[in-house]
């Protein structure tokens, strides 16, 4: 079957079907195959299934965390003899004052663990372009390889962590290595043509879904009995997560097979300094200064989509952060009723992803992410505006069909765009700027949220949706002629 888009290059061609590169590794520009529609490999089907399996596995272990937070941070705060859980708390109470948030054992710590959260997200969004440049030199099973290596040994630091700096060393270890979802999400890239694509970023979606549905409630069931007595070696939920991480590492050696020939990979990486900054210098991601031999059009693309995701996400994840703090005043939450409203998004998530997303025909997925942007303008104002469950609710299913539509059609989105080897640099880059926002947002809504009221945050986050809906809406698609 045909793609459904492409871009021709300068000379009207349809691009280098063979990878051929001149005698300096380079693809000629003329000749490369911009439409990013590649070739659908026999293996496919199964390739997809084990980034699948390894997404899931990873991220049961990478959620386990989420409910032990509160205890963990109790512990520190009573026997950190570092003084460094002592600097952290009085930035967070410095914070909470200047905003007027309550004192409150439930706000602080809400706060404290989303200054460790954007931490994590910073990390991410340092490490993703990198990891994805080098996997476009070196091929992405070396660098899964490396990554799920790497997330390990955080969850290695974490199991010994009786003190405050080591947890800290591991969520900064972890953050570094999580460059394996972009990864993933190339993978997936390489193996599929534009007719199954889609259906291959439903199923990442899917994984993230089931992950954060029953990795905590894996977290909370083993930490039942686990002792953080600084005199016990024993951390149930970190050594379960570590065993996790060294299955992951096993499934990608065994299962998972290259997905970048070597006859497709960039010559070189990073062999400048200027090169370098182009992987982590903010202005150059926006730009995809990195992605070095796209067309001007394709550029042009980039920086529209790289900017629209990256304010879509940081408006979504910064009102996704207040979530905890309105159901908790207004409704009066505890701690089980939140965990039980982040399990209805994400089965809610998981639903549509599995029966809806990986169905969406090749070409509509702009449309689809269209569609769940504009749901999210109602959704935030009946979130804002409701006083009972029932509207609540509804608002939040809105929200949930928003969340599960729109990353994985923007994802796809963007794939159709720019030549085989550098998909690396393309997918690292894109997912940085999402991490990048997901570190922000949260601090710059939750500022708004307790200076103004959850009404008008909410309504303001839907009227500054507009910008990535318009930015969406003008990127232009092009049909085979």
């Amino acid at each position: 079957m045909k793609s459904h888009y492409n871009l021709r290059s300068r000379d009207g061609s349809h691009g280098n079907k063979s990878g051929r590169k001149e005698a300096n590794g380079n693809t000629p520009a003329d000749t490369t195959d911009s439409s990013g529609k590649g070739e659908e490999r026999s293996d496919s089907g199964s390739m997809q299934a084990v980034v699948f399996v390894t997404l899931i596995v990873d991220l049961l272990a990478f959620t386990m965390i989420l409910p032990l937070l509160p205890s963990l941070l109790d512990y520190y705060s009573q026997n950190d003899k570092t003084g460094l859980f002592l600097r952290m708390q009085s930035s967070v109470d410095s914070f909470r004052n200047l905003l007027g948030i309550p004192d409150t054992e439930k706000n602080n710590s809400v706060l404290f663990g989303g200054i460790i959260g954007s931490l994590f997200s910073f990390l991410q969004f340092l490490a993703s372009p990198v990891i994805g440049a080098a996997s476009d030199k070196y091929g992405r099973r070396p660098l899964m390889i490396i990554t799920t290596v790497g997330i390990a040994i955080s969850y290695a630091v974490w199991a010994l962590s009786y003190n405050f700096p080591l947890f800290v060393l591991a969520r900064i270890i972890g953050g570094i290595s999580k460059g394996n979802v972009s990864l993933s999400t190339t993978i997936v890239t390489d193996v599929s043509s534009t007719k199954n694509r889609g259906r291959g970023m439903a199923l990442i979606g899917m994984a993230f879904s089931v992950g954060f549905i029953i990795g905590p409630m894996i977290g909370a069931y083993f930490a039942r009995g686990s002792s953080f007595d600084a005199d016990s070696l024993v951390n149930r939920p970190a050594i379960l997560a570590l065993s996790l991480a060294l299955l992951d590492i096993l499934l990608v050696v065994l299962f998972l097979k290259e997905s970048l020939p070597a006859d497709k990979r960039v010559s070189s990486f990073g062999n400048s300094l200027q090169s370098a900054q182009n992987l982590i210098n903010p202005f150059s991601l926006f730009n995809f200064t990195a992605v070095q031999r796209a067309t001007t059009k394709d550029k042009s693309i980039f920086r529209q989509i790289g900017l629209c995701y990256f304010l879509f996400l940081f408006i979504f994840s910064g009102l996704e952060f207040t979530l905890t703090f309105l159901v908790h005043h207004r409704f009066q939450y505890t701690s089980m009723q939140q965990g039980k409203m982040f399990v209805f998004i994400g089965l809610i998530m998981a639903l549509v992803q599995g029966g809806y997303v990986r169905r969406i025909k090749p070409g509509k997925e702009r449309s689809v992410a269209l569609v769940g942007m504009f749901l999210l303008l109602p959704s935030f104002i009946i979130i804002s505006l409701s006083h009972s469950q029932l509207p609540y609710y509804f608002g939040l299913t809105l929200f949930s069909f928003a969340s599960a539509t729109v990353v994985p059609c923007m994802t796809t989105v963007v794939t159709m765009y720019g030549s085989d080897d550098q998909k690396g640099t393309i997918m690292g880059i894109f997912r940085s700027l999402g991490a990048l926002a997901r570190a922000i947002g949260p601090i710059l809504f939750s500022t708004v949220f307790w200076l103004i009221g959850a009404t008008s945050s909410y309504i303001i986050g839907a009227a500054c949706l507009l910008v990535p809906i318009l930015l969406l809406k003008n990127i232009p698609l092009q049909k085979v002629v």
